[in-house]
């Protein structure tokens, strides 16, 4: 699994995380989604994503079970506080009850989930609070344009600000006009969600005849790899793909250490091609 500099903040992480969101609360699917995470960690998949907005809460107590007993130190884990939660003070309770359900005593990096009504400056003041109480390492946001991020770092002073989370898939490509050159300047990482765009993942282009197909066999990969290979190729690049099946947790485990050449970078640029600037996509 490749690791590489996640922003200013002095750590490394994989390439390929994991993410949370929408993982089955009850049953059967639960316990296998709780073995797919233990089974990405023990292949590198160590930077864990989460938020307090995910099943109300009901994914950091998932997560948290899942991860119980596992040594700290060799995972990552980031939660989020709810734009409605993002005043000074709810901030830090809302840190406060993540860490509860996570059964954890620090996050590794807590993000405010999109921007907020609440004055930015506010928020980013509890998060300085936080990181000097130790209640989380670093901090960082997620929805973020460009100038947004930027002002967010300006206001954290002298505690970095790790990472801006954005939608990040080859259908949605916007971050790479301004988002993502300027997070590479500010040393700021960037960490897609969503990477294969669910409802828009390139069907016509997976077939073994397709784009992505070729590219696939020449690897003896899949798809899938490929994808998450070309959305990390950037050294400022993370994803978070979620897998709540062991099976699918190993296939998105096997792009940590695939690399694209330059001639295939420029196919798949061309077949799916990054398109005008405009506003920030979210889902």
């Amino acid at each position: 699994m490749r690791n590489k500099a996640f922003g200013a903040t002095g750590a490394r992480l994989p390439a390929i995380g994991q993410g949370t969101w929408d993982m089955p609360e009850a049953g059967a699917r639960r316990r296998e989604a709780q073995r797919a995470i233990a089974r990405g960690i023990e292949l590198g998949m160590t930077h864990l994503d989460t938020a307090e907005m995910y099943g109300a809460g009901g994914v950091e107590e998932f997560l948290g079970e899942a991860i119980a007993g596992l040594p700290r130190e060799r995972l990552f884990i980031t939660s989020k506080v709810l734009p409605s939660n993002a005043a000074y003070a709810r901030t830090i309770a809302a840190c406060e009850r993540s860490l509860r359900r996570l059964r954890l005593d620090y996050l590794d990096c807590y993000l405010l989930h999109w921007p907020s009504d609440e004055p930015l400056e506010e928020t980013m003041r509890a998060l300085r609070a936080l990181v000097d109480a130790g209640k989380t390492r670093f901090v960082g946001v997620s929805n973020f344009d460009a100038d947004e991020m930027l002002e967010a770092q300006r206001l954290l002073g002298d505690v970095p600000l790790a990472c801006n989370q954005v939608l990040y898939h080859l259908r949605e490509r916007g971050i790479e006009h301004r988002v993502l050159p300027a997070a590479r300047a500010a040393g700021i990482a960037i960490v897609g969600y969503t990477p294969f765009g669910r409802r828009r993942f390139p069907h016509e282009a997976a077939s073994p005849d397709g784009v992505l197909g070729k590219i696939a066999a020449t690897h003896d990969a899949t798809v899938r790899q490929v994808i998450l290979a070309f959305l990390t190729r950037d050294d400022a690049a993370f994803a978070i793909p979620k897998a709540s099946s062991v099976p699918h947790v190993e296939e998105n485990a096997g792009a940590g250490d695939l690399t694209l050449d330059a001639r295939e970078i420029a196919a798949i640029d061309a077949a799916f091609p990054l398109g005008d600037d405009g506003p920030l996509a979210t889902l």
